[in-house]
């Protein structure tokens, strides 16, 4: 795993934004390559603080195209592909989580680092059909929490932050993920409240 790192250090370093897109595009799509991505994130960061926005950006932009393939396969291929690739339990336990919870099911997936489940869940909303405009958002806002987190890391602590997110990633990542359903949750009662008070205000004559 290190020369694969190293290797795809230097590649990225020369292809700065461009190196982190391709990575990010295929570890969310064709291969599997856990926590990569992330370090080379922070070690480009780290190397320029300035192009922090950028990088994070492009790892993010990379990460949604890539999983928008193996959407494709989903949606195309339907629940056979989705068993194909994954034991039964695990489709089971992600059809239940995405049946309760619907797209924040994919988003913290999406924010979680490794090993947490996610191409699961982006094969199964291509099998349940969920529009790709909201897969997308829902992919960019998780990935986009991730890599501007990890980032803003990197500018606080540099080097340092590859063995903290190593060490406290998973909890640190949970935290945000808490505060975000919190978040959508209070979003969704708001809406809820306000077309309630709409329908029932009673119309006004003319």
């Amino acid at each position: 795993m290190s020369r694969i790192v190293s290797w795809l250090e230097a590649l990225t370093s020369s292809l700065g934004g461009p190196g982190l897109f391709a990575v990010a595009f295929l570890d969310s799509s064709f291969l599997s390559l856990p926590e990569i991505n992330d370090v080379l994130v922070v070690v480009m960061v780290t190397r320029d603080e300035s192009l922090m926005p950028y990088y994070a950006a492009m790892a993010t932009l990379g990460s949604t195209c890539g999983c928008l393939v193996l959407y494709g396969l989903g949606r195309k291929g339907g629940e056979a592909t989705l068993r194909k690739r994954f034991s039964g339990s695990r489709v089971e336990r992600a059809l239940a989580l995405f049946q309760r919870f619907g797209v924040l099911a994919v988003i913290v997936p999406a924010l979680m680092p490794p090993p947490a489940p996610f191409k699961v869940f982006v094969l199964l909303s291509g099998v349940a059909k969920v529009p790709a405009l909201t897969f997308s958002g829902a992919v960019a806002v998780g990935r986009g929490m991730r890599y501007f987190g990890e980032g803003a890391l990197a500018v606080r602590y540099g080097d340092q932050a590859i063995e903290l997110l190593r060490e406290n990633g998973p909890l640190m990542f949970l935290g945000v993920a808490v505060l975000a359903l919190i978040g959508c949750g209070a979003y969704c009662l708001a809406r809820q409240r306000g077309r309630s008070s709409s329908s029932s205000r009673p119309a006004s004559g003319v």
